[in-house]
């Protein structure tokens, strides 16, 4: 199981955009974290062309698909869709990973019973403005 933002387990951040600009303020090889939706086709066309390494953040099983098709390198999803979305990205082999966001230690072995790829806490991501 992967762990991002844990307190003693070093791991790498997310850096929270919402537009191409944003980008320039980040470090380089960084992996950017936006919400999926169509006002962000431009994004993740713009990320694809440039090798940069991506998480959406999906509502629904349909968003979870677009998702893995468009590219990205992890998704995150409701704990609600987490069991489901772990089971269809292991259905259809994607080259993805599901991650949850959590706020304690405590959640770490319930998603660890569902088998997720990875649980996330807020501290990993940081917002990143134009």
């Amino acid at each position: 199981m992967l762990l991002f933002g844990h307190r003693f387990i070093p791991s790498k951040s997310f850096y929270h955009i919402d537009s191409i600009e944003a980008i320039k303020n980040t470090p380089p090889s960084s992996t950017l974290y936006f919400a999926f939706s169509e006002e962000n086709l431009d994004i993740i066309e713009y990320v694809n062309t440039n090798s940069i390494a991506f998480m959406l953040s999906v509502q629904n099983i349909t968003e979870l698909i677009y998702a893995s098709s468009l590219g990205a390198k992890f998704i995150l999803v409701p704990k609600e869709l987490a069991k489901t979305a772990q089971d269809i990205a292991e259905s259809y082999l994607f080259d993805t990973k599901i991650i949850v966001k959590i706020e304690e230690e405590s959640e770490i072995e319930e998603m660890a019973l569902l088998s997720l790829d990875g649980v996330l806490f807020t501290n990993a991501i940081i917002k990143i403005t134009d």
